[in-house]
């Protein structure tokens, strides 16, 4: 997609010259130049400066480029005059730059080519607005001898990314690469420009403190018409999140891989035990049997889940929000729960108070409350007690809780439980049958709702999951 402004809607800055009324330059596109040593210049040296003889004592007209021009036309002319002749002065004419009038009597062709470039950078920020917006920049000084870009190149312009990046400030001037960066791989890649054109698409790793960052960079060696070294652009993207989401696909793959083998192989076991003969006698028979159907039943609902969180991070899962009693949905659920609890006696509480609603989608909700009562059943305390309640909270919501007095979860398992397929305790969760998604789910579906989960537990004493939910209306 190309973002840049129109044509129409972005003109480049052009130049506007006339001279003084009443001097001996009068074509258009002249500037009335002083000059404070004369010399002459004749034939293809006249006709290379584009400066003229003089027309009267210690006075020559220079063509500093035709209204109409743009910068670099401008500029490249001052940059000849002022070469040529030291004390370079303007003494009449008129330049103007989108309508802004950088004249002034007797000012030095120096302080004009200044003026210019600022007038220029002011009044067309476009192509700054777009470096300023590149994942990160630098722009290294140009070398017009022979020293080697790698050994002695310094930082011309580094945009504020690239300084947040490598923890230094804007703009870095004079500083090398590897005194602002302080990475000798970067450096390392900037030596290669020495005798590359360019290096695309390579990848750094920067080992840091907080995290190791993994970059993508774009160089270009800039080359002057003699092919003398003239700096160097570079463009960094971070990589960083990209390579966190990569990992977590590949673990993820693998989850997946690892829950549908362990399944399959015990229905493949249990199917080649009734082919060898087991199925003669009828109690192997039944046993092999209820083996097969109770990891098919696994299978199910392993698929089923992996289903729904797929639609639910493609956003093609469609709500249907409606007000929701909150303590009706509660029972429900526990009802639901209640032939589980009974085999584990735990009792289970429904103390949501009466009145509160939420708006939500029924099903998903009690799917919700399904998968963090069975948790607590399960994982909780044998003979133990599981509590629901809730409350409204600031901002227009309602605050829903699930409660139990277990074991708990370790500190460092918090921050984790709500991945797929993590478990607290591996061994125990494929005895009780989970898939390791079913806190993924709640927390893609509450978050479907534009609600927030979060749990809290202390070794010992239990764990209490929360989600909230906007009120109903």
């Amino acid at each position: 997609m190309d973002l840049r402004p129109s044509a129409s809607a972005v003109r480049p800055p052009t130049v506007t010259m006339a001279t003084a009324a009443g001097s001996p330059a009068a074509a258009n596109g002249t500037a009335l130049v002083e000059i404070d040593r004369m010399d002459f210049f004749y034939g293809a040296t006249q006709a290379l400066h584009g400066i003229t003889l003089p027309i009267e004592a210690r006075k020559v007209t220079a063509l500093i480029g035709p209204s109409g021009c743009g910068k670099s036309t401008l500029l490249r002319c001052l940059n000849r005059m002022n070469d040529l002749i030291e004390g370079t002065r303007v003494a009449a004419g008129t330049i103007r730059i989108h309508g802004v009038d950088i004249y002034q009597p007797d000012i030095d062709v120096i302080e004009l080519r200044k003026r210019v470039g600022m007038v220029f950078q002011k009044s067309n920020p476009f192509p700054k607005s777009i470096y300023e917006n590149v994942t990160y920049g630098l722009r290294l000084q140009g070398l017009r001898d022979k020293a080697r870009l790698g050994a002695t190149g310094r930082i011309r312009l580094a945009n504020r990314a690239a300084g947040e990046l490598f923890g230094f400030s804007p703009p870095a001037a004079d500083r090398t690469v590897l005194e602002a960066t302080r990475h000798h791989d970067v450096a390392a890649l900037v030596a290669r420009l020495d005798h590359e054109a360019e290096v695309l698409n390579h990848e750094l790793r920067l080992e840091a403190v907080a995290e190791t960052r993994w970059l993508q960079v774009n160089a270009l060696a800039l080359r002057a018409a003699d092919g003398a070294s003239d700096g160097a652009i570079l463009v960094f993207h971070d990589l960083t999140r990209l390579r966190q989401l990569e990992a977590v696909r590949q673990d993820f793959v693998a989850n997946v891989s690892h829950e549908l083998r362990t399944p399959l192989s015990l229905i493949k076991s249990a199917a080649e035990t009734l082919i060898d003969g087991g199925k003669q006698d009828p109690a192997i028979t039944t046993r092999f049997l209820e083996i097969i159907d109770k990891h098919a039943n696994r299978l199910t609902l392993l698929i089923d889940d992996l289903l729904l969180l797929s639609r639910l991070d493609s956003g093609r899962v469609e709500l249907n929000l409606q007000p929701v009693a909150l303590r009706n949905a509660a029972q429900e659920a526990l009802d639901d729960a209640a032939l589980i609890a009974r085999g584990r006696g735990v009792t289970l509480e429904n103390a949501v108070p009466a009145g509160l609603r939420a708006q939500a989608d029924p099903e998903r909700l009690r799917q919700v409350l399904a998968n963090l009562i069975d948790n607590a059943i399960k994982y909780g305390r044998a003979d133990g007690h599981v509590v629901l309640h809730s409350r409204a909270i600031e901002g227009a919501r309602v605050e829903l809780a699930v409660r139990d007095d277990g074991p708990g979860i370790p500190l460092e398992a918090t921050a984790r439980i709500f991945e797929r397929f993590y478990r607290v305790d591996k061994a125990r969760s494929r005895e009780q049958g989970g898939t390791g998604l079913g806190l993924a789910i709640v927390k893609n579906v509450i978050q479907a709702h534009g609600g927030e989960v979060r749990v809290e537990s202390t070794p010992g004493a239990g764990t209490e999951f929360f989600i909230t939910l906007p009120a109903a209306k």
